[in-house]
């Protein structure tokens, strides 16, 4: 049995990790190495028994091979038709229905679009204008957050304090759908490594020198607990089994920020050694796991019975 793995430019983990299964799962007749493609035919056999996937986001090939391999039988981390749906809104309206607390959203129309869509005023017009942005600043308050709706990174993210800033960085953010959302005035920051949905690790994180710290009495208790608990809600709500989910803390209350992460940083010199030790053990562990256990994965998530099944009828 093969475990194939899809990267892009990481260092650390993909040699650590592909050693790591290879060396624990070899009694189990589990192998691991890197996926090579050149071309897909219709039909092909599963060559993979499980794929971790950390790259498809970026290259179309890669998800489309994907998606492919889960009709042949493979077992992809993370399942590539919950990921191609998704985006960071639906995301934050799921989490509201299922009771965890998230900061008010807004997802804006784009300033812009590809000269290629050949877009017209009559293409636009069930959009409405002008856009009140004191009501929407006045809906989530002030200072505000601007970010794309899907993306990651901490790319396109601006802090907004009034109209004039909304719109000037509005302004700049050309073909993206963006997202306004209310600024969490955090006492603590939490970013929480996820593994096979229910495995959750907390973790304190300064979020403004983007650092990861191993400090392990940083949250009470009764605080990690609901942190934690929330944190394998929005997995298996949204399907994923590796991902990170951020948490702002403010009032003893824990926001979930982002918890669209399912190709999360992996590399050493970023998440600490201690961490990264922990993260290529867990995925090892995993990925060993759906290899010699896991099922034939849906090819299409049905969001309205998860919905329903773990909040009760609306």
């Amino acid at each position: 049995m093969k475990v194939g793995l899809l990267c892009g430019r990481e260092h650390a983990f993909p040699p650590a990790f592909l050693e790591r299964v290879n060396r624990l799962g070899r009694p189990h007749g589990v192998t691991a190495e890197f996926v090579k493609l050149a071309g897909t035919r219709m039909g092909e056999p599963a060559e993979y028994r499980v794929i971790v996937d950390r790259i498809s986001h970026e290259i179309e090939y890669f998800r489309a091979y994907l998606k492919h391999a889960v009709l042949a039988g493979t077992y992809v981390v993370n399942n590539p038709f919950w990921w191609t749906a998704d985006d960071k809104f639906f995301n934050y309206s799921v989490a509201e229905r299922l009771g965890v607390a998230v900061p008010k959203t807004i997802v804006l129309p784009q300033k812009s679009y590809p000269r290629e869509y050949d877009l017209t005023s009559e293409s636009l017009h069930n959009l409405g204008y002008p856009i009140d942005w004191e009501a929407l600043l006045d809906y989530v308050g002030r200072p505000a957050i601007l970010k794309p709706y899907s993306g990651g990174g901490w790319k396109h993210v601006y802090k907004v304090h009034d109209v004039s800033e909304l719109v000037a960085a509005y302004d700049g953010t050309g073909p993206y759908c963006m997202t306004l959302q209310a600024f969490i005035d955090f006492d603590q920051y939490v970013r929480c490594f996820t593994f096979g949905k229910t495995d959750i690790v907390p973790v304190a994180y300064d979020p403004r020198e983007r650092r990861y710290l191993v400090e392990h009495e940083y949250l009470s208790a009764d605080l990690g607990a609901r942190i934690v608990r929330d944190a394998q809600t929005l997995n298996t709500a949204l399907g994923y089994e590796m991902n990170t989910i951020e948490f702002a803390v403010s009032g003893g209350v824990p926001y979930a920020i982002d918890f669209l992460n399912p190709a999360p940083d992996f590399e050493r010199d970023r998440i600490t050694e201690f961490y990264f030790e922990m993260v290529v053990q867990r995925m090892a562990d995993l990925v060993i796991d759906r290899a010699l256990h896991g099922q034939p994965q849906q090819m299409w998530p049905r969001w309205a019975e998860m919905l329903e099944i773990a909040a009760g009828p609306v």
